[in-house]
Parts: C-alpha cells; structure tokens; sequence
C-alpha cells in the first residue's frame, strides 16, 4: 500500500499494481528502396486509390439511385471479377490481401458516418500522403522488411529494437518523397513504479504547461520559430509553374519545412508527457474545448501550435499503459481567478495579468495558482468517482481475421486503478 501525499491537501491511499500487462505499439522506420522497388511501392498506393475511390463512387451512385449500397462482402466478390478485365488487370500486380483492407477502410468509413461518428468519406488524392496497409505476412529481419510483392526486403533504418510480435504494418509517402513503415506490434510490458506523486497542469502559451509542483515546460512556438523561412519558401513556391520540375523541387523544400516543425513538435510532447507519466501517479488537468478556443483569430494560430488536444491523447495512452490515472476538470472551473490559499475569486482578471493580489493579500502567479487549483479540484472529483480515467482503446491486433478489420467502434472509457479514498 502507499498514500498521495505530494502537493496535495489530502491523502489517498493506492495498491500498488506493478503485473505484466499487453500492449501495442506502433513503431515508425524510414524505409530506403531501390529505384524498382520504389516504382512497385507507387503502383501499391495508386492501385489503393484506384479501388478505394473506385468502390466509393460506386456506393454513392448507387445511394443516388434510391438503392441500397454494397457492403464490404459484396464489393470484395466485385474486386476480384474487376481484375479479371483487360482494363484494370494492373491491378494483379500488387498485394490482394492490401486491395481488400482498402475495402474494409471504405466499409468502416461508411459505418462511421452512418453511426455519426465521422464525416462522409472522401476521395483519396495522389497530392495528398500515400498509404497501403500490409494485414500479414510481414517480417522485419537483418535491417531489411520484408512483406508480399517484395520479396528481396526493402531496406530500413532500424533505430529501436521491435519487441513482441509483429502485426499489420502501414507503408506511406510522404509530401518530402521520404518512403516509410509503420510496424504495429504486441509486447508484454512493465509498467513504470509508483511514485505517490499527484500533480495539476495548467496548459497555456506563455508556458507550454505549468504543474502545481512549479515545474514549467517551455512553449517552443515552432511554428513562429520557421514562419520567416516557410514564407520564403512558399513565396519562391507560388513564383513556380505548376507542373514543372522546378515546381516540384520547390514543393519538396516547402514540404521538409512543414515536416520540421511537425516532428520537433512531436518530439517535445513526447518527452513532456512521457516525464509526467513517469513522475506522478495521478494527473488533473483541464477539459479544454480547444475546437472553440481556435476560433479566436487572433490566438487561432498559436493555439494550434502548441497542440493541446494531441498532447492529451499522449498523455492518456501513457497513462494507461503505467497504470496512471488522468482527471479531468470541468473547463468552466475558475481555476486562474480562483486564489489557491483562501478561495477568493478575481472576478476582473483578464489575460494580460500573469500575477495578480488577492483581497487577503497572497501574492499569485496566475499558471502556478491555476494548477494548484486544478489539481485540488481533481482530487475532489476523483474522491466522488467522477472522473474520466485511464483510456482503453479497442485494438484491432487481434487474430489473423480479425486483423484485416479496422475497428468502427467508438473509443470505450473505463474506470481504471486500485484507488481508495482514505
């Protein structure tokens, strides 16, 4: 047994669950084929377009038509008679089992948008990033990956070691013609020993994120940090004929700024939120509706930069796989106006005030105060069991049938942990 006790106003005592447990990881490698192997991997992402925008057309005529549209079972006997035809027999020289899971993709798609989870589904574009799924079959050996079609391997940058075993693998190409692989995987995991560490965050742009700890993690602005060169570059882009060599070389260089600012983005909240997971047991943080928050245009872009919502979501799976438990507060909580100490409300504090006196004279730092307050209200709400906890995300893994599927179920939230109120 153990207690919160760390920045914290009352105790809450823990079983401390240290089990093996199963997760799946996704690791990312940059793959380097051969001139022929590269003319093999565009013909996989246009035969993918070609019948994933193929069969989609199909079901909104067919939904035009007053009829009702095919299901996944009915296109795929449909795919298999399309690459008999003279036509369209191209279509034999890729993976059949990558044709078939495009299909799955549109039948999920449509599932989803009938449910209303998600929008309409659209056509894929060649402009856009290119993608095919490999469901099985694929094999990482001796620096090479290995998956039907491609037989001699392809060459790749194997930079961390895959644990567990391999299951489908998504090959895509980016804006920068960069070709890469992303390998899902099962493993057996430890997770990470408690600390009895509790902690408040206050997400915002002066500071990325401030704890009720005090510890302040640095916004980067990445996006401002570029914005000089990306503008050169897109003024020298816009100068292009369309079409030209020239045009496309130049869209390369624009294409690599974008990827810059994305990955140093990614890089930073991932370290952010992997040393929180690794600290604290228990994180509070605010529910914040950052969908209506970009609409303000004057903090649209750097509300956007910072990348809060993303960050959530790391800091969720994190925290299911370590057995932590993340809470959220309700996002109209006054917790910046709210004084730490005595619980007077500043009902005149606007933004442009980073510290502010409280009418029985505590001296505030407006992050550090909002943080302390949110960690005190998750600690209260957690105490009522009302909070939304540790995310378990349906996997779609699974055995060999199942994996070819790809999940149209909605993400399930489940009350996790061995917390009790002392």
């Amino acid at each position: 047994m153990g207690t919160f006790t760390k920045s914290a106003g009352v105790s809450i005592n823990y079983t401390i669950l240290a089990q093996v447990k199963t997760i799946y990881r996704t690791f990312q490698f940059e793959l380097q084929p051969t001139q022929e192997q590269k003319v093999l991997l565009d013909k996989h992402f246009g035969c993918i377009r070609y019948v994933f925008n193929h069969f989609l057309n199909e079901r909104k005529e067919q939904y035009q038509a007053g009829n009702k549209s095919d299901n996944y079972y009915a296109q795929a006997a449909a795919l298999t008679e399309l690459k008999k035809q003279e036509e369209t027999s191209w279509l034999k020289e890729v993976n059949s089992q990558s044709l078939q899971f495009a299909l799955r993709c549109l039948d999920t798609a449509y599932v989803n948008f009938f449910r209303g989870n998600a929008k309409f589904p659209r056509f894929k574009s060649r402009k856009k990033k290119n993608t095919f799924t490999v469901p099985q079959f694929a094999k990482l050996r001796d620096g090479r990956f290995y998956a039907p079609k491609f037989k001699e391997g392809i060459k790749v940058t194997v930079h961390r070691e895959v644990k567990g075993e391999i299951g489908k693998c998504i090959l895509s190409k980016t804006p920068t013609g960069k070709y890469f692989v992303s390998i899902l995987s099962e493993e057996q995991y430890q997770p990470k020993e408690k600390t009895g560490a509790v902690c408040g965050i206050d997400l915002g742009l002066k500071d990325f994120a401030v704890t009720s700890d005090g510890i302040r993690f640095k916004n980067n602005k990445y996006t401002k940090h570029y914005e000089r060169k990306l503008a050169k570059a897109q003024e020298h882009l816009s100068r292009k004929t369309k079409g030209s060599n020239s045009f496309e070389k130049q869209r390369r260089k624009t294409a690599l700024i974008h990827g810059k600012i994305t990955n140093s983005r990614m890089d930073n909240l991932h370290q952010v939120s992997h040393k929180l997971v690794s600290d604290f047991d228990l994180i509070a943080l605010e529910d914040l509706d950052v969908k209506g928050m970009v609409k303000n245009p004057k903090l649209a872009k750097h509300i956007s930069d910072a990348s809060w919502g993303t960050f959530v979501r790391f800091l969720e799976y994190k925290a299911d796989w370590n057995d932590r438990q993340i809470v959220k507060i309700n996002r109209w909580y006054p917790s910046s106006k709210t004084c730490c100490e005595c619980g007077w409300i500043n009902q005149d504090l606007n933004l442009s005030i980073r510290e502010w006196t409280c009418k029985n004279g505590h001296v505030l730092d407006r992050d550090l105060n909002a943080a302390k307050n949110i960690l005190k209200e998750g600690l209260k709400i957690y105490g009522q069991g009302l909070s939304i906890t540790r995310v378990e995300r349906k996997s779609d893994f699974g055995n060999k049938a199942h994996a070819m599927k790809p999940e149209a179920h909605p993400i399930a939230f489940g009350v996790g942990g061995q917390f009790t109120i002392a």
